[in-house]
């Protein structure tokens, strides 16, 4: 089997602290048929000199003012071709056999519009992997009742990790074709809420990728991130004519949702064979829209 073109693309601005380590997790996966492009923003901390080290590994970069994280993105993807997308941020980390894994799994499974871990990662300041947080499952429904969204001053462990998620370009191009460049930070957030307008999300449990902390690291659960994701989720129930179920409401372990996950079934052959299997998962009571805040 072919294995399909992916695209990756790196938002960069005075990282150079994690640039090198960042390029260094997509290009040692070997992937054959990768294409890598790296947006800085005119960095002016040594950034420029590690991209012009590593332009072997990269298929195109540039250095230049913008407006933003999803301004260097936006500017990233249009200039893309491959089959499949995903961004990757200067100061995070891919699995070393990411790419080969979602490529194995949309190639073999054609529904998979897009995908993401069921174990999202973090790592320390210095790449080491320092936590897993197990999730059950994604599903439209949980996604529109906000069982995925971080609530002011609430932390909310299931979320959906930007840096373990990929999408397919047709999915990109239905959704718009664009990421929102007016958000300052949920913009991966108000991303998600397009494709699932299109198809449903798809997990596995395979370890993809994770995100750094550090000191610069945006927390997911400050209030300016979740008034933005607040925003976009209101935008989605608008579109979509949702309102909370008033019985999933009253439900004493919380709402159940059917989520669709990508397994292995034969670990031990040399190509792995891929399945979907159904879950159930409860996620917490719905959020009327009049619950979140908007700014």
């Amino acid at each position: 089997m072919s294995k399909p073109s992916i695209t990756i693309v790196t938002p960069s601005f005075n990282d150079a602290a994690f640039l090198q380590a960042a390029i260094a997790s997509v290009s040692s996966q070997g992937y054959p048929n990768l294409e890598y492009i790296v947006v800085d923003g005119g960095s002016t901390d040594g950034s420029v000199e590690i991209l012009e080290a590593n332009e072997h590994a990269l298929d195109h970069w540039v250095s230049e003012p913008d407006a933003g994280q999803y301004d260097a993105l936006q500017k990233g993807f249009e200039s893309s071709t491959g089959e499949i997308m995903g961004w990757l941020n200067a100061n995070d980390l891919y699995f070393p056999w990411g790419l080969d894994t979602v490529a194995s799994i949309m190639a073999a499974l054609p529904e998979v519009r897009w995908l993401t871990t069921l174990n999202p990662a973090r790592w320390d300041v210095h790449g080491r992997c320092i936590g897993i947080t197990p999730l059950a499952g994604f599903s439209r429904e949980a996604f529109l009742a906000g069982a995925f969204a971080p609530w002011e001053g609430r932390a909310n462990s299931a979320w959906i990790q930007q840096e373990s998620t990929f999408w397919r370009r047709d999915l990109w191009e239905e959704a718009g074709g664009r990421v929102d460049r007016g958000l300052r930070l949920a913009g991966d957030f108000e991303l998600w809420t397009r494709f699932y307008d299109q198809a449903e999300l798809y997990g596995t449990p395979a370890l993809l990728g994770g995100y750094r902390e550090h000191e610069r690291h945006p927390s997911r659960v400050h209030d300016p991130y979740a008034a933005e994701a607040g925003t976009a989720l209101e935008a989605m129930r608008q579109r979509a004519g949702w309102r909370p179920s008033r019985l999933k409401q009253l439900a004493k372990l919380g709402p159940r949702y059917v989520a669709h996950n990508v397994v292995c079934k034969n670990p031990a052959a040399a190509e792995p064979s891929w399945a979907v299997e159904t879950a159930r998962f409860r996620g917490g009571p719905a959020v009327a829209p009049s619950a979140v805040v908007m700014r």
